[in-house]
């Protein structure tokens, strides 16, 4: 294994889809959701608190722990790959990009971003199609969940949305931005290609030229794990989708959706 590169995107953005499309290429081997990031994280925990490595000398300890994480990452995917490039997928690596950056110098992290209308109306269309389980956030007797208005608004105070898209302001009000290669969706599906060609050469690497009407999954996750939302599920030819955000919200609660976001909608340049 020459190198790590991570990507941290907005939930129902295309991470999954972008992963397998980089998996086409033989240098590479791309992850599903990985816990890579919840390994070190938590020993970092125990690295802060625990008296023993408190009570030694503290520059001496930074860089055995540096060491021991850089180690455990590359280790981890040694024992499960011997391809050249490895393309992890965490949506906290972005927000902990200064951490990572620590034990793994100049990281590379990509993010797809799409537009909010479009995830959120993806959370409400894999609501009202798993109607057969409880999605835990409905609850008439309190009235909680019980309208599209109202779910929107529990998807944004909370997890997986809400996190993310605080997470994703708070890298640009840190500057963490300039260390990040930031990919639309949408772009991606209309020119493929030349989105993947700046993502080689952000990473540095030699480009490849990809299939993007035969997009193998490669990635399994089991998906009972995430409930009604965890769709990892591919398309296998890339072509570009219209959005069907006011079918599904209506018009009145996409306006909504673009005036509580507007510096997402200028940043990414979104009309």
């Amino acid at each position: 294994m020459d190198k790590i590169f991570f990507q941290s995107s907005l939930p129902r953005s295309g991470s999954s889809l972008l992963q397998n499309i980089i998996g086409q290429n033989p240098n590479f081997y791309v992850t599903p959701t990985s816990g890579v990031l919840e390994l070190v994280y938590a020993a970092r925990g125990n690295y802060t608190t625990s008296p023993e490595f408190i009570a030694q000398d503290s520059e001496l300890m930074k860089n055995a722990f540096m060491g021991f994480c850089k180690g455990g990452v590359e280790s981890y995917f040694n024992s499960i790959t011997d391809k050249k490039y490895i393309m992890d997928k965490s949506r906290g690596w972005g927000i902990h990009y200064n951490f990572l950056n620590s034990f793994y110098p100049n990281a590379k992290v990509i993010c797809i971003v799409r537009d909010l209308r479009d995830i959120y109306a993806s959370m409400e269309k894999n609501f009202r199609k798993n109607q057969h389980k409880d999605s835990g956030i409905v609850n008439h007797a309190t009235m909680q969940g019980t309208t599209t208005e109202k779910r929107i608004d529990l998807w944004a105070a909370g997890q997986p949305v809400g996190l993310a898209l605080e997470r994703l302001l708070q890298i640009f009000k840190e500057g963490i931005n300039k260390n990040i290669h930031f990919i639309r969706y949408e772009d991606l599906l209309i020119n493929p290609q030349f989105e993947m060609d700046k993502i080689y050469n952000y990473l540095g690497i030699e480009r490849y030229i990809h299939d993007f009407n035969n997009i193998e999954q490669i990635t399994v996750e089991d998906d009972e794990v995430y409930g009604i939302y965890g769709d990892h599920n591919i398309r296998r030819k890339l072509e570009p989708l219209k959005s069907n955000a006011n079918e599904i919200l209506g018009s009145n609660l996409c306006e909504s959706i673009k005036k509580s976001y507007p510096w997402f909608y200028e940043i990414f340049n979104y009309k």
